[in-house]
């Protein structure tokens, strides 16, 4: 794979990369640069979570090392309660080959708090809290240590001498600010930005595990995918905010770079899609109706789910 190859691999399904010039030039002249990924570890893998993961495997397809943080500390502090060890083991199941890094093996230290504080005091408190807007539980009632949370995770990328930052678009104001402050910090960074999916109950809701029926976790049995999928929101004929295409284009076929939809003849028989535009295009032209669609996805999603969801029992 040369060096455009690589880079339009890590480029594919993202939402913006800040910038391309560095990025490619970083693939260029660069053996092995290091790609991270924090995580706050509470709870099980869900969708949204597959977004940056099928990712990090590209990254990891280019030749980049990739580390993962199991935030165990920022998991305290946005108030929630730390899994580390099987939300590792679940990552290592899906392919990942990674460093992990626990948050709280170098997160107490001296230096690290110091640089910590070093940034408290060029951030104003305005900033530090819409920062966190896309991340925070309640941003109207935000806790201190919320707010100590953008700071830290500015400093992750640092002391894990990451090269390039990947997380979603939620994401984004906390590693801007990262960017802007980078001769606070004395390190500087890629910035990748991944889309982020739709709630399956339809845009205007939350994808939130505390909402029944607008996500899916890999703790889900097979019939518990299937009935959720096929209540989803998926409006015929449209794309814009269909979080069942979303979940093809961004997780499905990234992961087994097919679908097959099975259906009566009359209906247009069984088909098996290998690109994901081709799909959209026979979706947008009624080719292709939403139950059928859904039944593949559930069917899908499944084949990718259930290697992996033994290791959160």
């Amino acid at each position: 794979m040369n060096s455009e190859e690589k880079f339009n691999l890590i480029k594919r399904n993202t939402e913006e990369i800040i910038t391309e010039e560095e990025l490619l030039d970083l693939i260029k002249k660069k053996k092995s640069p290091v790609a991270y990924c924090g995580y706050e570890v509470s709870g099980p893998i869900h969708l949204g979570h597959f977004v940056t993961l099928s990712k990090l495997l590209d990254f990891q397809k280019a030749g980049f090392k990739v580390k993962i943080l199991l935030a165990d500390v920022h998991t305290q502090l946005n108030k929630k309660i730390p899994e580390a060890e099987a939300w590792k083991k679940t990552l290592e199941a899906i392919g990942i080959k990674a460093e992990f890094v626990l948050g709280s093996s170098f997160q107490f230290k001296k230096d690290y708090v110091f640089g910590m504080l070093n940034l408290a005091q060029k951030i104003t408190i305005n900033r530090g809290i819409r920062s966190m807007q896309e991340v925070a539980r309640d941003i109207e009632n935000a806790s201190v240590s919320q707010i100590l949370y953008p700071l830290m995770q500015i400093l992750d990328v640092k002391y894990l001498n990451a090269d390039v930052s990947l997380g979603g678009m939620d994401q984004r104001k906390i590693y801007m600010l990262g960017k802007d402050e980078s001769n606070t910090t004395k390190h500087d960074f890629i910035a990748v930005h991944t889309p982020i999916i739709t709630s399956l109950k339809g845009p205007g809701q939350k994808m939130s595990s505390s909402i029944p029926g607008s996500n899916i976790s890999i703790i889900d049995s097979k019939e518990t995918i299937k009935n959720t999928i096929m209540k989803a929101f998926c409006p015929e004929k449209k794309t814009d905010n269909n979080p069942i295409l979303q979940v093809l284009n961004l997780i499905i076929f990234p992961h087994l770079n097919k679908i097959e939809v099975s259906r009566p003849e009359k209906f247009g028989g069984n088909k098996t899609y290998f690109d994901y535009k081709q799909l959209e295009l026979d979706f947008v032209s009624g080719l292709l109706h939403p139950a059928d669609l859904k039944l593949a996805v559930a069917e899908s999603l499944d084949r990718i789910i259930a290697p992996i969801r033994k290791n959160f029992k």
